[in-house]
């Protein structure tokens, strides 16, 4: 039986799906930020967030499967394969109320005009930072494309390729923050009542998103989106610091 919960989570899942079939990044950001602002702690929000954007990442990997560069895998998992197993038992150790911040923070930066410009990195290089962000960043903040996909952003690629190819290795990273989680004790199918719901929402909404790219004024989608994004990193920040006690002294 259905929850207003489930409910919500079904809409939740779905609409970050659809944003990123259409960007081809950003609805893992909100739907992380959605699972803290609900309150979860990182032990249940990343597993249950890597979960579900493996099989969002994973059916966009089948969506744009003609316009994948394969070579960026390799590269990508010489730095991602480790770190998740490296960091991950000191998930449990971490504060909730910091992460928020972080995670707010993290969004807020990347809103900023002309924020996080990277130099260009050649191929291997910026798989292998990309990796290492994934594995390490990722196991605390959970949704990793608004930065690590900044590596994708080849001048050699088009759209689609950068959409494809970013979405492989996503997929591959939250498999690995999965089976990180596992071998210290928090498996995603603790929550099955959390998870089920999300898992076919974003099924659906990823091949929706797919349907849109192509359809969705660029402008249009940009100014909702940061709308969005904007309000879920105040929410978060607004928790934080209350969790922290850091509002008490205003």
């Amino acid at each position: 039986m259905l929850t207003p919960l489930s409910l919500g989570l079904l809409a939740a899942g779905f609409f970050t799906a659809m944003l990123s079939g259409i960007a081809g990044v950003g609805g893992g950001t909100v739907l992380i930020a959605i699972l803290y602002a609900l309150g979860l702690t990182p032990t249940v929000a990343v597993p249950l967030h890597a979960a579900v954007q493996m099989v969002s990442n994973g059916t966009r990997v089948v969506a744009y499967l003609r316009d994948v560069e394969w070579r960026a895998a390799g590269w990508f998992l010489l730095t991602a394969l480790p770190t998740p197993f490296l960091v991950a038992g000191f998930v449990a150790q971490a504060n909730v109320d910091a992460i928020r911040l972080l995670l707010a923070g993290l969004i807020i930066v990347s809103l900023l005009p002309g924020s996080v410009k990277l130099p260009q990195l050649g191929l291997r290089s910026s798989y292998l930072l990309a990796g290492a962000l994934n594995g390490s960043l990722g196991m605390f903040v959970g949704a990793t494309g608004l930065f690590v996909g900044r590596l994708f952003l080849r001048p050699e690629w088009d759209k689609r390729t950068i959409v494809g190819t970013l979405a492989l290795c996503q997929t591959l990273g939250h498999l690995l923050k999965m089976l990180a989680y596992a071998s210290v004790g928090f498996g995603v199918l603790e929550r099955p009542e959390l998870l089920w719901p999300l898992v076919i929402s974003v099924i659906v909404g990823t091949f929706a998103g797919r349907w849109l790219h192509e359809r969705v004024s660029d402008s249009g989608f940009r100014r909702v989106f940061k709308f969005i994004l904007l309000t879920l990193s105040l929410k978060l920040a607004y928790d934080g610091l209350q969790g922290l006690g850091w509002l008490n002294w205003i």
